[in-house]
């Protein structure tokens, strides 16, 4: 006979198993395939052959892997402060009162929700040398077509505003939350001892509002890391591999010359160059 306490984890553990069954699944074991064949190359086609640690030289010699980070890393520069600064000016804008306040809210974080593959195209149109709305407004003003995803020093910047543009909603409720749950009493304060408005932001607003600057910055490192469907669809990568990022440089391995061995191999690099990133990022935002 079973007991209640028996009967009662039975049916936690029913109820948890669909759950660990999805992790082992599509977590656990490809992870641990990939890691498998981090030591083999594998063409999806024949058996994987053992070859060491082959992949992990090749990839230290890898110029066009180290370009690719190179480009991930201006990508990295341009988005994560442009994402920062615009989204805590938008919010604190929002968190005035301000006529169709709600409306401005859903406005902004409308592009969030659109698809990514959309959002791109659409702006592969605007960015267009020829038809584009961004050139002929600069025709208007006797300005010279820009080569905007053409040009291999200005294909990536302009990757990277897009890119902000799509995921700025998002940060901007995150600040708007961090905003709303300042004490206001803190302003009335300053106020009263007649600071000002930069002063309020630079020793009230900014300080309370780091628990929130970090948590952006590593959710947007975790993004900028994950480039891909913007080159993929705007630029394929080019010019000249300006706009290639890893994953994409990964993909490419993979799916178009069949290395998934080297593929993996640049996987776990990447996932170990996020987390010293972002152990470096925590250690000068979270700091006192």
């Amino acid at each position: 006979m079973t007991t209640g306490d028996e009967r009662k984890d039975a049916i936690g553990y029913a109820f948890t198993a669909p759950y660990i069954l999805f992790l082992l699944v599509f977590t656990a074991y490809p992870l641990l395939f990939s890691f498998y064949l981090v030591f083999h190359s594998w063409d999806l086609i024949t058996p994987p052959e053992y070859v060491g640690l082959k992949n992990f030289y090749f990839l230290m010699h890898d110029t066009d892997f180290w370009q690719a980070l190179l480009n991930t890393l201006i990508f990295l520069a341009i988005h994560i402060p442009a994402q920062v600064v615009f989204s805590i000016m938008i919010a604190m804008a929002l968190a005035e009162k301000i006529v169709a306040k709600t409306f401005f809210r859903a406005a902004f974080f409308l592009p969030v929700i659109i698809s990514g593959a959309v959002v791109t195209i659409l702006w592969a149109k605007l960015y267009s040398t020829d038809t584009g709305i961004f050139n002929q407004l600069l025709g208007l003003a006797g300005i010279a077509p820009v080569k905007w995803l053409t040009s291999t020093g200005l294909a990536m910047p302009s990757i990277a505003v897009m890119a902000t543009w799509k995921n700025m909603g998002f940060y901007i409720v995150l600040f708007l939350a961090g905003l709303l749950n300042i004490p206001a009493h803190l302003y009335e304060v300053s106020k009263i001892e007649g600071t000002t408005r930069w002063q309020d932001f630079w020793h009230i607003t900014l300080p309370l509002l780091r628990p929130t600057m970090l948590l952006v910055v590593v959710l947007s490192t975790f993004g900028a890391f994950s480039l891909f469907i913007e080159p993929y669809v705007m630029t394929g990568g080019g010019p000249l591999n300006s706009t290639m990022s890893v994953v994409l440089y990964m993909y490419k391995h993979a799916f178009l010359f069949q290395h998934m061995g080297y593929a993996a191999t640049i996987g776990f690099a990447l996932a170990a160059i996020i987390l010293l990133v972002v152990l470096i990022q925590k250690k000068y935002l979270d700091s006192d």
